[in-house]
């Protein structure tokens, strides 16, 4: 009777936790939305999503930020791309053809979890060091690269946790069927975690467009359209920056402008995610 009464004190107490917990993280989202939204739509205009900066547009001048949010969708899709193309196939290939080999297995998330916690300014600043020695200047194409770096640990573990939950039968069952490892992997193992395999690349792709530290020295900034690989790309974190430090308060004003526009193209990202998801789940296999 004692026994029943402590579990059940337990099993209160840890909802309650949880309750608690999802309350606080609930208020402290809606709490970032409002501010974003309040003080940031005043400011917002067809003439800032569409021009890019006149002169003085950083002291209140015309124009807009067009250029931050096409270089922001170029920088992020790009590096979500290579990491896609990298990482699906190491995770299939940890799950699938090294799934005996534990040890070796368990270095590899090890190694990649300790990757996931390095600071971005650390990769920023390795892009930043390479470039120097290949000789390379701030461009497009180096900010691809250095995200791609960022992201690419996030897009395995989050992938590889996913292809976790497959039941080992279906892989049993697919051998002995007489298919091959890679046909096992992509016809089986993926199309069973195409919604989560969106999930993780939808989590890679807010990390690569939302983040700043490590585009500060590799990708540069520029008030025009990137038309080449090579050149100066502006991105929407750091037009947030410049306009934040700004002394004028028009300007700060404009910057919670491209806060939600940004916060905008994420939540569009995770509605196109999210219908994917659906659209694909009748591939899944129940067990």
């Amino acid at each position: 009777m004692k026994k029943s009464k402590l579990r059940n004190a337990e099993e209160l107490f840890f909802r309650g936790v949880m309750i608690l917990s999802s309350s606080v993280i609930g208020f402290v989202l809606v709490l970032i939305l409002w501010s974003i939204v309040k003080r940031g739509f005043p400011a917002l205009s067809w003439e800032m999503i569409t021009q890019t900066p006149k002169g003085g547009f950083y002291f209140g001048k015309e124009g807009g930020i067009a250029n931050a949010i096409v270089g922001s969708l170029y920088v992020a899709s790009g590096a979500t791309l290579l990491a896609m193309i990298i990482g699906i196939p190491v995770s299939l290939y940890m799950n699938v053809n090294l799934h005996k080999r534990k040890k070796l297995v368990t270095a590899i998330r090890f190694l990649l979890d300790v990757m996931w916690g390095i600071p971005s300014i650390v990769y920023g600043a390795f892009g930043f060091t390479i470039m120097i020695f290949f000789g390379m200047h701030s461009s497009l194409l180096a900010g691809i690269l250095t995200i791609t770096l960022f992201i690419l640990p996030i897009m395995i573990r989050s992938i590889d946790e996913v292809l976790l939950s497959v039941p080992k039968g279906l892989m049993e069952a697919s051998y002995s069927l007489g298919s091959t490892e890679s046909e096992t992997s992509y016809k089986v193992f993926l199309k069973q975690c195409i919604s989560g395999v969106t999930t993780a690349v939808l989590l890679s792709f807010g990390r690569a467009i939302g983040d700043a530290a490590s585009v500060l020295f590799t990708t540069g900034y520029t008030d025009h359209m990137p038309t080449s690989l090579m050149q100066p790309t502006a991105t929407l974190p750091l037009a947030i920056f410049f306009q934040m430090s700004s002394p004028i308060a028009e300007v700060k004003e404009r910057a919670y402008a491209s806060a939600l526009i940004l916060t905008f193209i994420i939540l569009l990202i995770s509605i196109i995610a999210r219908i994917i998801s659906i659209r694909y789940q009748k591939h899944k296999i129940k067990i």
